[in-house]
């Protein structure tokens, strides 16, 4: 529970970063928070299924095809909640590498204490 509880602050807090950066909407600031819940919905629910279906590209590419995996949850989050937007595919694959640092710089810290 603790590490989901951070893994969804870690999400919210990389939403707001890339939001400064890139063209990413959101209506309100309460919407950041919504999109790290989605987004951690959707990692959980759909990311390990599409990681296995890509286990092939993932291994033609190193491991390269996970970012477009990523990519497209960032997509999905933005599709499923009303409110928060992430302007196309360029923005969707900066903020998977934002997120993505975030949460392995987050999984470090959790475990290191």
């Amino acid at each position: 529970m603790k590490k989901l509880v951070c893994r969804v602050f870690i999400n919210t807090l990389a939403f707001l970063l890339a939001a400064q950066f890139l063209p990413i909407a959101a209506a309100t600031p309460i919407h950041f928070l919504g999109a790290g819940i989605i987004l951690g919905l959707v990692n959980l629910l759909f990311r390990p299924i599409l990681i296995l279906l890509a286990i092939p590209l993932n291994l033609l590419t190193l491991g390269v095809f996970t970012l477009i995996i990523n990519t497209w949850m960032i997509q999905l989050t933005s599709g499923l909640l009303p409110g928060f937007y992430v302007q196309g595919f360029g923005a969707a694959l900066l903020t998977s590498i934002i997120v993505s640092l975030g949460n392995y710089l987050g999984d470090k810290g959790v475990k290191s204490h």
